[in-house]
């Protein structure tokens, strides 16, 4: 990519809180965010700043009860959840409450850090960003993982429109508000047959100019409407494939399920290969974890 190139990408940043310890697998991450340049991300964190993070990742150092408060302040309610997964309910909202920090970026997005990115910007193309304002990388719903949004006023300000969102917000209960009710904000229609919601759509100045298109990152979607997991992944150099298309490439891995049913319970000695996998150039994660290519 040339320097003319890079000039005229739109800019985009991550917005991320994240509190307690960093898994096991952060390094990966790193790294995929290292192979990235482009794209930034901020994390709120009490974490700390993991080891060789490149110039593309910042780490504010927060305590989560302030990290609260703060919250609270910007949008006027109690956010006090004793326990930091109600976040996820505030991932439609963090451009909002962060927006100072978004000047300058055309876009911001949120997601989740049990993911491992391939090349982003092959996927997020100034054409495909050049006419939405918001990017769902699920095909009928918001994805929680990963999702872009237009830094514009009228996007950052997108969740207000979400019935009772302040007491819903205010409730330490989580109630899936990014993939759900968030969701409908803008694709209202779902379970509707797809050529009715489409035209539907047509009516809505917000439901065209969003995207919701499947990225397989999580399950291989397959045409009779089931899942499957594929057998593995691979992560080469900044390029991502998997066992179940061949020559596809994929703009991220959200590994879930392995981890929260493979993976559960066990060391992470057991899950990668050797401590220094993460700075090679190409691994292989799959339910047995991390590995060498």
């Amino acid at each position: 990519m040339s320097v003319k190139e890079v000039s005229v990408l739109p800019r985009i940043r991550f917005i991320i809180p994240y509190f307690g310890e960093w898994p096991f697998w952060m390094p990966f991450f790193i790294r995929s965010c290292r192979h990235n340049p482009t794209i930034d991300w901020l994390f709120y964190t009490d974490c700390g700043q993991p080891d060789d993070t490149p110039a593309n990742m910042e780490f504010r150092d927060w305590t989560y009860e302030g990290y609260c408060r703060f919250v609270s302040k910007r949008l006027s309610i109690d956010f006090y959840p004793p326990n930091p997964y109600k976040l996820c309910d505030l991932k439609p909202a963090l451009g909002y409450v962060h927006s100072d920090d978004l000047e300058g970026y055309d876009f911001w997005a949120f997601g989740d850090i049990d993911v491992i990115y391939g090349d982003l910007r092959s996927y997020f193309t100034n054409e495909r960003l050049a006419n939405k304002d918001l990017l769902s990388t699920h095909a009928r719903r918001v994805s929680g993982h990963l999702c872009l949004m237009r830094s514009t006023p009228e996007m950052l300000s997108a969740f207000k429109d979400i019935p009772n969102w302040q007491s819903r917000l205010s409730n330490p209960e989580h109630h899936a508000l990014d993939e759900g009710a968030f969701s409908r904000l803008f694709m209202g229609h779902k379970n509707w047959p797809d050529w009715l919601r489409h035209l539907a759509e047509r009516f809505s100045r917000r439901c065209r100019r969003s995207e919701f298109v499947e990225a397989h990152s999580t399950y291989t979607l397959l045409a009779d409407g089931g899942r499957k997991i594929p057998d593995s992944w691979q992560w080469s150099n900044g390029e991502l494939i998997n066992s179940d298309f061949e020559g596809r490439t994929f703009p991220y891995l959200h590994f879930l399920v392995w981890k929260s049913k493979a993976w559960s319970g066990k060391a992470a000695d057991e899950l990668i290969g050797h401590d220094q996998l993460s700075k090679e150039g190409c691994w292989r994660i799959s339910e047995k974890g991390f590995q060498r290519c």
